[in-house]
């Protein structure tokens, strides 16, 4: 969708920077397209902000429902971010139990772009880890993600 954008960004930039053979102003009809495309760029990038925020905001949700959990985040740890076929991106996430007691865990996982800007988050549960035992699970994007993804963990707890 990034890249759609961006498309729809750089064409209208170049209808709007261009100029007629005499050099005169665009045609009304010219800038009447560019300022459509302008909106339909800002649109998109409208939707790829608000479906991150809904995703990060399902994610809180889902972690707000474990009632007594305890903060885990440093039993997590995450691997390289693939991309799947379906365009989604997935990460291999790896609880390591500490403790001697077995434990469920929830997590969340932020994939951001190379700048740090959430793009979206995946909750998963992995069941029972056993005392001083590791678990893997993988965690997958709820859609499809351009350019470089990096993957971390957001929240994770144990109950």
């Amino acid at each position: 969708m990034r890249r759609l954008v961006v498309a729809a960004v750089v064409a209208g930039g170049l209808v709007l920077t261009g100029c007629s053979s005499d050099g005169g102003s665009l045609p009304s009809s010219v800038q009447s397209g560019a300022s459509a495309l302008a909106s339909a760029a800002n649109s998109l990038a409208s939707v790829a902000s608000s479906a991150a925020a809904s995703a990060e905001a399902a994610a809180s949700s889902a972690l707000a429902s474990v009632k007594g959990g305890l903060d885990a985040k440093g039993d997590v740890t995450v691997g390289g971010v693939v991309t799947d076929s379906d365009g989604k991106v997935s990460v291999p996430v790896t609880v390591t139990n500490r403790t001697s007691q077995p434990y469920k865990y929830t997590i969340q996982i932020s994939f951001e772009d190379g700048s740090g800007k959430l793009l979206d988050a995946a909750v998963l549960t992995v069941p029972e880890v056993a005392a001083a035992g590791t678990a893997e699970a993988t965690a997958k994007s709820n859609r499809k993600l351009d350019g470089t993804v990096t993957a971390k963990v957001g929240s994770a707890l144990r109950y």
